[in-house]
């Protein structure tokens, strides 16, 4: 190289872990803040993973060179078909990074995870590595954040760990699972029905765990048998732990607790001391957020449709030692996961797991509260919600209450797909009470949006209502006095004679 030519740019691969950008290492921080060019993949939606996990280490004025996959799973009519087309991007795309190398630019391509662990990093280093200066810089992988998540050791002594791809025949998968004695499973996403059947087939499946996002905000931890095809991801991994070589005989409890409906001062001193005893958390992730962070806890968050795996996960971990708080919003024994939990502790399988529920302020008393006393007298707490039992049964269990003239605490209004049942159920008290029957709107009540109003049966607007709401609609016998303050709403304690 003569003295005139510029010296050429260094491709650095730098890993950037599995998701949380604390996990980004040291060197791979200023790796990618001193690089000229910052490089990163994505699907066609144009939404990269990696570079929103450095998107906190990059400076103004970096050039960015975003490749885009002409075809993840889709189909695609490039005449050498997936392949052909694959091919394709990976040397287009390498003679743009040798542009800007040959220039003398130094590339950072991203890799999430580790960038030659199953990464589309090593398509670039093998076709640039020849030509230009490279360096490696690693990162935590997927699979040791998985296995973090899960908070057991995943092998002991000598024993051995084979990592697999869920895209392997699953007879094949099934004979490696069997002869090994941990493994990860990569590439799941819809090669997860074939996996978990290799899992079954030999004979690892009550023991493996399904790990999705690991170390993100979005992350969840279950029992690989109860996880539904329709919701497994690609960034999904199942685990195989290695059997304990001295696993401890203790068993530890299952605490269901109850948060409140929404403030922090609604949380009981009771609750508060079991969250901080506890080594695992289980609950929605909405829920969860609500728990202060502890150096060394576990949190198992999962989406609101899951009560039985919840309850399932908490009852395994705690039957191999763990001290396992449930978390519900206000109390959990109303619509909430101490009835999941109980119901499946009744399983043999359990039958050594100690559990406890404690009590929390309900989402009812605390909407009342705002108003006054409209329970002030017998009350009745339906659900409108119809995904655990039919429309008929929450219809006739609307009118039997309305013709038993007690007030009624309505939960689950409405959701996005559920938007009819309000306007349904005020037809039904309208046939039991007259259109001036007091109703209370409540949402968000003890939370940053609250919002609290009275209305009567005949002007409740359904368009009002929705999945955060709770309503209270009176018996006969609930009045409303206007204040100053804005109006007050009981329900008498006695009856005329």
């Amino acid at each position: 190289m003569s003295s005139g030519e510029a010296r050429p740019g260094k491709l650095w691969g730098v890993g950037l872990g599995p998701g949380d950008p604390e996990l980004v290492t040291v060197k791979a921080a200023r790796v990618i803040a001193a690089a000229d060019v910052v490089a990163f993949h994505s699907a066609r939606h144009g939404r990269s993973i990696s570079r929103g996990i450095a998107a906190a280490y990059l400076r103004p004025g970096q050039l960015e060179e975003h490749l885009i996959y002409p075809v993840t799973t889709e189909t695609t009519e490039h005449p050498g078909g997936y392949s052909g087309a694959i091919e394709d991007f990976y040397v287009e795309s390498a003679e743009r990074l040798a542009a800007h190398l040959a220039a003398g630019r130094d590339v950072a391509l991203l890799a999430a995870g580790d960038p030659l662990f199953y990464s589309s990093y090593m398509h670039m280093h093998r076709r640039l590595a020849d030509r230009f200066e490279t360096e490696i810089v690693p990162g935590v992988t997927a699979v040791a954040a998985a296995t973090a998540a899960i908070g057991e050791p995943l092998v002991e002594a000598d024993q051995v760990l084979t990592v697999l791809s869920g895209t392997l025949p699953p007879d094949e998968l099934a004979d490696r699972l069997r002869h090994t004695d941990a493994a990860a499973v990569m590439k799941l996403g819809r090669t997860y029905p074939n996996v978990r059947q290799a899992l079954a087939d030999a004979g690892r499946l009550d023991e493996a765990y399904y790990v999705e996002r690991a170390s993100t905000d979005r992350e969840r931890v279950l029992p690989a048998g109860v996880v539904s095809d329709a919701d497994v991801p690609y960034f999904a991994i199942a685990i195989v732990p290695g059997r304990a070589v001295s696993r401890p005989a203790a068993v530890g409890e299952v605490v269901v607790v109850g948060l409140g409906p929404g403030a922090d001062d609604w949380t009981t001193p009771e609750v508060r001391r079991a969250l901080a005893a506890a080594t695992d958390l289980v609950g929605y992730t909405t829920y969860l957020a609500r728990v202060p962070v502890r150096s060394g806890q576990r949190r198992h968050a999962s989406d609101n449709r899951v009560e039985a795996e919840r309850a399932t996960m908490a009852l395994d971990l705690a039957a191999r030692g763990a001290r396992v708080a449930v978390v519900s919003s206000g109390d959990p024994g109303v619509f909430a996961m101490a009835a999941a939990v109980l119901e499946e502790s009744a399983d043999p399988r359990w039958s050594e797991v100690p559990v406890r529920v404690l009590p929390g302020m309900t989402a009812a008393n605390a909407v009342a509260s705002r108003v006054g006393a409209p329970l002030g007298h017998d009350y009745a707490v339906i659900s409108l919600s119809d995904r655990l039992k039919p429309w008929e049964v929450v219809a006739q269990r609307i009118s039997a209450v309305a013709a038993a003239d007690m007030a009624i605490a309505i939960y689950n209004p409405a959701s996005q797909t559920r938007t009819w049942q309000v306007e349904a159920m005020r037809e039904l008290v309208l046939e039991h009470r007259t259109g001036d029957t007091p109703v209370i709107v409540g949402r968000d009540v003890g939370g940053p949006t609250e919002s609290v109003q009275v209305r009567t049966l005949a002007t409740l607007d359904p368009a009002d209502v929705d999945m955060r709401t709770l309503l209270i609609v009176g018996a006969s016998t609930t009045a409303t006095i206007d204040t100053p303050a804005g109006p007050r709403v009981y329900t008498a304690r006695r009856y005329a004679r």
